[in-house]
């Protein structure tokens, strides 16, 4: 996974090579060599493997622009109002109690619960929550449909929109919340580290801090001390997927989020009581994403060409070791298929494997091969480019050189360019590369996948910094249908609009989509009990993402 606390769109799973699979069968070593698995005193740590940190940083600024976060920052140690659970489709009031939207939808007021207080005894109150999305809007932009933010009392906020806009109840829900006294005294926030956080959330004390392992402990102050049954977390860094995998594999760690390959025999069947995965699918894309501001990436049939010649059945059975499926032109083939058109679905080639085509589109947009079977660009230069995947995902290694593959018997080169994720993403976000393997934005509706891939608000220039939309493209009809979407009452007005994004996108190819991608979750309950699982999906079994506060509050110790 991608070092950012926008992981959403950048969350490469881990290890899908047949090797490095044989590797975990049959090797005995592991990476911090300490087996936990005997410490059922009833104060062990909950311990997470992180694939994408070689060492960390004391740095828990959920706001630092092109910064690395510490992980569990905006999962332990800071709150939103509401946490929505994508696995059942049911949204939780956190640190609001509940939330209005007013009739023309130009108003949403969100009530904050009584009696919470931040980590260091302050009151937690509205000019707080008003306070965090200005900062929010300062170092990091979005919410432009946001006209106002004001704190009625000490428990109301009143959000004013420029528009009618139903996304904007979840998108503001789910904002994690910071203190104002705390950081109001921060002269830079954008550089700070905020190196001892001050939050709402059950495990916000920093301790045993090193370079590769440190320690969340208990918030004195939790609104909910009855569900603070564990003592805290012990995050541990590694330095690629095949450590991080080997040592959650040799009871080294309870929890992972890291897709481990043929995880029935190299994880279940070594203690089948105990060890357990669940891989819910719920919304989110991975796609091959192309800078639109370069060319040929600028033309769509370029685009479309280029995804003909990618064997999705490959990059999923190889690549992702068979955990999910090829996508669709409709780019809704994850958890959203009560919006997805399925005879568009169906009548749609684009997405088919057809080298035979991909080369035919390529010679008739006048793309054609050379003497030495190479193809040349329209300007005499030859067709080759990058694909930029970070180096810890081995994974989306395997898919990008199965695309490179692919593309090699159409006659383009491409090249697999795999520094580290840190690098990756700070091109992506500065436009900086050529293409990339990147996890779509999502939401409780397809409305977010749509607004990120052909929305023009979310459009920055190549060179200008952007944490969405890293492939650049807007297009104004699919504005005025996003408009539509949002401004609708009901969930048939809704509909008429994601029809029509659907076709749009499958007219345009903003992105080619590859698979659904799976929320990668599991565990051993040999320590802790009370997981969500596919017949109890309280959360999901990230510990990446907005559930994860779900799990944390939920969790028991064993104790012997």
């Amino acid at each position: 996974m991608a070092p950012s606390i926008r992981a959403r769109r950048l969350r490469p799973a881990a290890l899908a090579a047949p090797v490095a699979a044989a590797a975990l069968l049959l090797t005995g070593c592991s990476g911090t060599g300490t087996n936990i698995a005997g410490d059922t005193s009833g104060h062990q740590l909950l311990t997470v493997p992180r694939e994408d940190f070689a060492t960390f940083t004391r740095n828990f600024n959920p706001f630092a622009p092109g910064q690395v976060v510490a992980p569990m920052t905006t999962q332990a140690i800071y709150e939103a109002m509401l946490v929505y659970n994508p696995a059942n489709g049911k949204a939780t009031p956190w640190l609001a109690t509940s939330w209005e939207t007013s009739k023309d939808g130009r108003t949403v007021t969100f009530t904050l619960r009584h009696g919470v207080r931040w980590s260091d005894g302050k009151p937690l109150t509205a000019a707080d929550v008003a306070y965090t999305f200005g900062l929010r809007k300062k170092l990091l932009g979005g919410y432009e449909y946001l006209r106002a933010v004001k704190a009625e009392g000490t428990d109301k906020v009143v959000f004013s929109l420029t528009k009618p806009y139903s996304p904007g109840l979840f998108e503001l829900g789910k904002q994690i919340i910071v203190p104002e006294h705390i950081w109001a005294k921060v002269k830079d926030p954008a550089k700070d580290t905020n190196p001892d956080p001050v939050g709402s959330g059950p495990y916000t004390q920093v301790a045993n801090f090193q370079s590769q392992s440190y320690e969340l402990r208990k918030n004195p102050e939790y609104w909910q001390p009855k569900k603070q049954r564990i003592d805290g977390i012990r995050v541990l860094g590694f330095s690629g997927n095949d450590s991080a995998n080997l040592a959650f594999v040799n009871g080294e760690a309870d929890w992972t989020q890291s897709f481990i390959p043929e995880v029935d025999k190299s994880f279940v069947a070594k203690d089948p009581e105990h060890n357990k995965y669940w891989y819910p699918k719920t919304g989110s894309m991975v796609d091959w994403t192309m800078n639109t501001t370069r060319a040929p990436f600028d033309d769509v049939k370029v685009r479309k060409a280029l995804s003909l010649a990618v064997d999705r059945e490959s990059v999923t059975e190889v690549g992702m070791n068979g955990y999910t499926r090829p996508a669709d032109c409709t780019g809704l083939s994850g958890g959203y298929d009560k919006w997805r058109d399925k005879a568009l679905a169906a009548s749609c080639t684009w997405t088919r494997h057809d080298a035979a085509a991909a080369a035919k589109a390529l010679d008739d947009a006048g793309y054609k091969k050379g003497s030495d079977g190479k193809r040349k660009l329209k300007n005499g230069k030859p067709f080759t480019f990058d694909i930029s995947v970070g180096s810890a995902s081995s994974d989306w290694l395997s898919v990008a050189n199965i695309i490179k593959q692919n593309l090699a018997g159409i006659g383009v080169t491409a090249n697999v360019k795999s520094p580290d994720w840190a690098a990756v993403v700070s091109d992506y976000e500065t436009g900086d590369y050529d293409t990339g393997i990147v996890w779509s934005d999502n939401g409780a509706t397809p409305f977010q996948f749509y607004r990120t891939t052909m929305g023009t608000d979310s459009v920055e220039p190549a060179g200008t910094k952007t944490v969405s939309n890293y492939h650049r493209f807007g297009d104004k009809k699919a504005d005025a249908l996003l408009d539509r979407f949002a401004a609708a009452t009901d969930e048939a007005g809704q509909r008429g609009a994601i029809d029509g994004l659907q076709k749009l996108f499958a007219e345009e190819a903003p992105v080619v989509p590859l698979f659904p991608g799976p929320e990668w979750g599991a565990y051993t309950d040999t320590r802790f009990t009370g997981w969500p699982t596919e017949d109890n999906p309280y959360a999901t079994l990230t510990n990446r993402g907005d559930t994860t506060v779900l799990v944390l509050t939920s969790l028991k110790p064993v104790k012997n």
